[in-house]
């Protein structure tokens, strides 16, 4: 029973009746699993670029930021950093007070490698009048602890992983997100020597991330003798997802129905609204100090460089298209290029006639763009690369969760468990059509590729709807490109004992 007041509710949210109720149907009815074909690999699906061919790319790119296309990074970036902390909350709320588990012994080894270490222990000095080794000299772990995850301490178990101190230099400390302005420096400076950096940051945090820019922007930039335009936007409430019951029922608080963000799919949206011609995805935590950078820097070139020049074919062949002045030889060139770099294949096209080839080339040409880097499989968890059917039965490449596959089916778990790679979130999107103008990126989203997960509120079980993934549903529809990319390139924080790897030291 839907009331005025939940008719205001959605209002202001701005979510539509409709889209509400398919919400409720979506719980009700489940999401399907996909068809899949095949795990993409270096044989199927995953290009490998050569030697040869590395400085085709690397070129490639730079020729591409000479110009004048407008290029950006979007770094997801609201992410709170509260789960790198899970042993150490466990261990602040436990009965132990003397390190005892793996995890909280290795923390405490490697303390002052840390970059925050020296903030940590000003922090100690003023909330307990003692250093850090005087605190661990008398068995005060604890108090280490909660002056560093705590609002009274540093609160770096609430603040959002972006604004932590990850890597350690010789006069200063860097949060990931200066690591990501340098980054942009040295693969996504223009022409006029000026970087585009979007953050998607939670409303609460904002002011935190703009006085963080405000107060380095200009010494970096004095540094690099660069501009930089920094942008950030927040999730749209119009993107949240409805809570419900074990009934499939909205879920209520005092009469009011409780919604949920809707996931790192939601920032579709955001991508959506940005005014770019090429714009690289990548994830807060995945950066390294510089003197680890070069490797990185090359391969997200090669990214690129794969990138435009794939993009300039498809839109030769779509402008030969438009001319009406193509051959049956060009046609069948055509349907290589789809079948064989863009991995999209549909047995039904050899009995087509010619001017129905071209609707289905036109049709799947004319779209997004993106090339994803894929690193070899070892065991660290995140989607993987696959070859899966369509609801038009055309077999494309995609990144899928293993939520999107039906597990109790054999051959599909093997498939899964034999994949050979996953995705590390490296992808450089083409957002431009061939006539200059921009996609709608809500028009690729493939919306039965959602999840609904099982959480709790107060105490109440509640089923929480997540929209489909940002590299997963949500870009469903796009040609997309695999290309493999060493493990080097892939450097993520997951827990603080990460920053312990040689990699962020």
């Amino acid at each position: 029973m839907i009331t005025e007041s939940d008719k205001l509710a959605l209002e202001q949210k701005g979510i539509s009746l409709e889209d509400f109720q398919k919400q409720l149907d979506n719980f009700k009815n489940g999401f399907p699993f996909l068809e899949l074909f095949a795990p993409a690999s270096v044989e199927k699906g995953i290009m490998v670029v050569s030697n040869e061919e590395e400085q085709k790319y690397l070129n490639s790119w730079d020729n591409y930021l000479a110009s004048g296309k407008k290029i950006l990074k979007f770094v997801p970036a609201s992410g709170a950093a509260s789960r790198m902390f899970k042993d150490l909350f466990e261990f602040l709320e436990g009965d132990n007070n003397l390190p005892a588990s793996a995890f909280v012994k290795t923390f405490f080894d490697g303390l002052s490698k840390f970059a925050f270490y020296d903030d940590l222990n000003a922090t100690c000095l003023k909330n307990e009048g003692k250093s850090i080794n005087d605190l661990l000299a008398n068995d005060g772990y604890k108090l280490v602890v909660k002056n560093l995850l705590t609002q009274e301490g540093l609160n770096y178990g609430s603040l959002p992983k972006g604004l932590l101190k990850f890597h350690k230099y010789a006069d200063s400390s860097r949060t990931p997100v200066e690591e990501h302005l340098k980054e942009g420096y040295l693969y996504a400076k223009n022409s006029k020597g000026e970087i585009d950096i979007h953050f998607t940051v939670s409303p609460e945090h904002r002011g935190l991330f703009e006085e963080l820019i405000k107060s380095q922007k200009a010494q970096i930039e004095k540094e690099l003798d660069v501009t930089y335009h920094v942008s950030f936007s927040e999730q749209k409430a119009s993107t949240d997802t409805v809570a419900v019951d074990a009934n499939n029922e909205p879920f209520r608080e005092n009469g009011k129905i409780i919604f949920r963000p809707g996931g790192h799919g939601a920032l579709i949206e955001n991508l959506n609204d940005l005014d770019a011609d090429v714009v690289f995805v990548k994830n807060i935590d995945n950066t390294v100090p510089d003197k680890y950078k070069e490797t990185e820097t090359k391969y997200k070139k090669i990214l690129a460089g794969v990138l435009v020049e794939k993009q300039q074919k498809i839109f030769e062949y779509l402008r030969l298209i438009d001319s009406g002045k193509y051959t049956h030889d060009e046609l069948m060139e055509i349907l290589y290029f789809l079948q064989n770099t863009l991995n999209i294949k549909n047995p039904d096209t050899k009995f087509l006639e010619d001017a129905e080839l071209v609707l289905y080339l036109k049709r799947k040409l004319d779209r997004p763009c993106r090339v994803c880097g894929m690193v070899r499989n070892i065991g660290e968890p995140g989607g993987g690369p696959f070859l899966a059917m369509n609801f038009d039965e055309t077999i494309s490449p995609q990144i899928l969760e293993s939520s999107q596959i039906d597990m109790s089916d054999s051959a599909k778990k093997e498939m899964f468990n034999n994949g050979t790679h996953f995705n590390p979130v490296d992808i450089v999107c083409g957002l431009k059509d061939y006539r200059g103008g921009d996609f709608n990126l809500k028009n690729y989203v493939d919306a039965n590729t959602g999840f609904i997960s099982i959480k709790s509120k107060n105490g109440k079980e509640l089923k929480a709807l997540e929209l489909p993934g940002l590299w997963n549903g949500a870009m469903s529809d796009w040609n997309t490109i695999f290309v493999e990319i060493p493990i080097e390139t892939f450097n993520p924080v997951k827990t603080v004992n990460d920053l312990l790897r040689d990699c962020h030291l």
